[in-house]
């Protein structure tokens, strides 16, 4: 367990709006220097965390602390050390590029220019065009810039990346890893493009309908589940393939593909032994981790 005091915590946090149960007593807590991925469906209660942690919303129940300060008690200075990215991307549309970067970097001593004109470069951003002229794809661009600029020890960044082309998505995602590089630093990611994600982080949070259903070092998580191909050594495939803690089979071609979780490769291959087959044991990417924690819920209490 980290002992190093959160710079985030959340303790019995519920939220409603009308109908909806935002959030249903989420506990989580985030250390410093770590690249933390939020992941859910839509509707799934990231953004409304993300959220509590600046004080844009308060809890109907629980506390949440930013900082050690109650989210929303956070003053001017504690704010000034969080970046904040989210999908909607508001900016004002009046200014050109270069006014608006201008603008903002005039509330912080710790603007970067150095990185500022890289990143301008890097990802030909127009400082002479119109803000109200920009794509969306562009306008994402500027608001990550906008929220690193000043080299902030939080940054939080929701859908970032969900405007962007591939390309920008790969430049992007290599910028977030030169950002943590400062071991300070904290970043938390929420996406819902999963194989771009798991390239960077270093700690999954799953939630869904308010709930978090894992808070799990990402190493640990993706150790816990594989993908195994069977194949026969000799004829057809066994009908029955009593291989322990399978959430999933597919059978297809003479081969069986299963998803198993906490089994080690020694008992993988000694149950293949007996049943007179061979294996291959592949890692599961973070797509297919998340559908079989989300469609097998009993797994939860084990990741939380």
């Amino acid at each position: 367990m980290n002992t190093e005091n959160p710079i985030i915590r959340l303790r019995a946090v519920s939220k409603r709006f009308r109908h909806v149960q935002a959030l249903d007593n989420v506990n989580l807590d985030i250390h410093p220097g770590h690249i933390v991925g939020l992941l859910g469906s839509n509707g799934a209660g990231k953004s409304t965390l993300l959220r509590h942690i600046i004080g844009l919303y308060l809890p109907d129940a629980g506390s949440c602390t930013t900082f050690g300060r109650a989210a929303g008690e956070l003053d001017a200075g504690d704010l000034a050390r969080v970046g904040y990215v989210h999908q909607e991307g508001d900016l004002l549309d009046w200014m050109t590029v270069k006014q608006l970067i201008r603008y903002v970097s005039a509330y912080y001593s710790t603007w970067n220019h150095e990185l500022e004109g890289s990143y301008i470069s890097e990802y030909d951003i127009d400082v002479k065009a119109r803000v109200g002229s920009l794509s969306p794809g562009q306008r994402q661009k500027l608001a990550i810039l906008l929220a690193i600029g000043f080299e902030p020890e939080l940054l939080i960044l929701d859908e970032p990346a969900s405007a962007l082309d591939p390309l920008a998505r790969a430049q992007f995602l290599d910028l977030l890893l030169r950002i943590i590089q400062d071991e300070g630093r904290t970043i938390i990611i929420s996406s819902h493009i999963l194989s771009d994600v798991e390239k960077v982080i270093d700690h999954a949070v799953f939630m869904t309908g308010g709930r978090i259903l894992v808070d799990s070092p990402f190493d640990a998580l993706r150790e816990r589940f594989a993908r195994v191909h069977v194949n026969s050594k000799r004829g057809p495939l066994p009908e029955s393939l009593p291989f322990d803690n399978v959430l999933h089979c597919r059978r297809a071609n003479g081969q069986a593909v299963l998803t198993v979780h906490d089994c080690t490769a020694e008992q993988l291959h000694a149950q293949a032994d007996r049943l007179g087959c061979w294996i291959e044991i592949e890692t599961l990417p973070l797509e297919d981790i998340y559908r079989a924690v989300v469609t097998n819920e009993s797994l939860a209490p084990q990741f939380a």
